[in-house]
């Protein structure tokens, strides 16, 4: 309610708002999480490699919208850009060996999983 008058800001400072309000429960989380449960989080693993991923996934999609809507409707080339970004993703995170063997086999179907990622050498 702060942020949106102000005329240079406007309606992108509820989403600047929501994404601090955001972080701010975050950091309260995880703090709490660490000091009662002895929580170890790697850095590496759950921000630079998450994070390395959706500016993969950012750039796939962004190219792949920018040649779609040149030769289909928007609409369509938006619909087809997510789909690519949903996928590049995943790619990304399992190329980048973001969860362990463990956590794998914890997702539905993750024994399967694991066995193909096995057998394309990924794990």
């Amino acid at each position: 309610m702060i942020l949106v008058p102000i005329p240079e800001i406007g309606v992108n400072g509820a989403a600047w708002a929501s994404v601090a309000c955001h972080l701010v429960a975050f950091s309260i989380a995880i703090t709490y999480l660490r000091k009662t449960i002895k929580l170890n989080l790697t850095f590496s693993k759950f921000v630079i490699k998450p994070l390395l991923s959706v500016i993969i996934m950012a750039i796939c999609s962004y190219f792949s919208y920018l040649m779609l809507s040149r030769i289909i409707t928007q609409k369509l080339a938006t619909i087809i850009s997510i789909i690519i970004a949903v996928v590049i993703y995943t790619l990304a995170i399992i190329a980048l060996k973001v969860f362990s063997k463990k956590e794998i086999q914890m997702m539905p179907a993750g024994n399967k999983i694991f066995k193909v990622l096995e057998k394309l050498k990924i794990y």
